[in-house]
């Protein structure tokens, strides 16, 4: 049996879609949300779903103790009140596809996995969407290549936390969400320990098998990447290589704004458009292999500039600030 569990906070726009999908999965035997202390009318649309839907518990958080992140508590809770032989730790902004759990069991047994986890697709429906969210996982698909993380030899590890399948007997081996109840990352960091105890992790696309709609308003999308973004990509070495995009963009601009181009002009305004358009061509690359329409290629400037601006707003917000969410702050040193 599968056990899912839900964290929510404030989903009052998405978390009857996410409920009834998962609930008709005939793999799923219990659902689980976590109200964690919602103020709009969470608790209301779920206690009309659970007058409905047999298999659908609710439960609540209560005050935050020290030392968690919102999210890891209510994921705590959940795990702790589930009986099934696997957990399913989904996001309350999610639609599982008919057939989905299924799929996952079949990709577990396949590749003899404790944990799979599925990139879902991502439904954007805004300008300031369908210019970030491509980007960002152009740059998340460098950064966690699924061959990679897929191969038991390389120690590259990753997750998804809007769609993670995880062995409940692995899960409380590896010390659960209470071993990375600080991580505001916490799916990236339990499939770091999940690889780490010798265990198999199956990462893939989740196209055709759960997908996510992660922001409704440019306010939340700014909160939700400049909370993720710089400890998603890693290194600033890995940082400064990519920033050459950046450099290339201003550098075009540069010299198209002499109006007359000497030979420097000339120099910067090449070497700047070659660059530039070598990245177009992998930009369209991944848009064709992640199945997203390549006419996304017109947001790629406007893209590019908000990716470094949130990417230069995450670095300082879990450098020397705060990261904001869901109303809660976590101070720098903390995150």
């Amino acid at each position: 049996m599968v056990s899912a569990i839900i964290p929510a906070r404030n989903e009052e726009a998405s978390i009857a879609r996410a409920v009834e999908s998962v609930a008709a999965q005939a793999e799923i035997g219990e659902v689980i949300v976590v109200n964690d202390q919602s103020t709009d009318h969470t608790a209301e649309i779920l206690a009309g779903l659970a007058a409905r839907i047999p298999k659908l518990r609710v439960m609540e958080t209560g005050t935050l103790p020290s030392g968690w992140t919102g999210k890891t508590y209510a994921l705590s809770i959940g795990a702790a009140a589930a009986h099934g032989d696997w957990l399913l730790f989904t996001d309350a902004d999610t639609f599982h596809l008919p057939g989905s759990t299924a799929h996952t069991l079949d990709d577990a047994k396949e590749h003899e996995a404790a944990l799979v986890s599925y990139s879902p697709e991502q439904e954007m429906e805004t300008f300031w969407e369908r210019a970030l969210i491509p980007r960002v996982y152009w740059m998340l698909s460098r950064r966690y290549p699924f061959e990679k993380v897929n191969d038991p030899v390389m120690a590259n590890a990753a997750a998804n936390g809007q769609f993670l399948l995880v062995r409940t007997d692995v899960y409380g081996s590896v010390g659960g969400h209470a071993a990375v109840a600080t991580e505001i990352l916490e799916d990236v960091a339990l499939a770091r320990r999940v690889k780490r105890a010798g265990n198999a992790l199956y990462f893939a696309s989740g196209t055709g098998i759960v997908r996510a709609r992660m922001y409704r308003s440019f306010a939340a999308m700014w909160q939700g990447w400049t909370k993720n973004l710089y400890p998603l990509v890693g290194s600033k070495s890995a940082i400064l290589f990519e920033f050459i995009e950046l450099i290339a963009i201003l550098g075009i601009a540069l010299a198209l704004s002499d109006r007359e181009l000497d030979g420097l002009s000339w120099l910067i305004l090449g070497s700047s458009a070659c660059m530039l358009v070598l990245q177009f061509a992998y930009y369209v690359a991944f848009l064709r292999r992640s199945r997203l329409p390549v006419s996304l290629i017109q947001y790629y400037v406007p893209g590019a500039c908000l990716y470094w601006a949130a990417l230069i707003g995450s670095w300082w917000k879990t450098t020397y600030g705060a990261v904001t969410w869901k109303g809660r702050a976590y101070p720098a040193r903390e995150a």
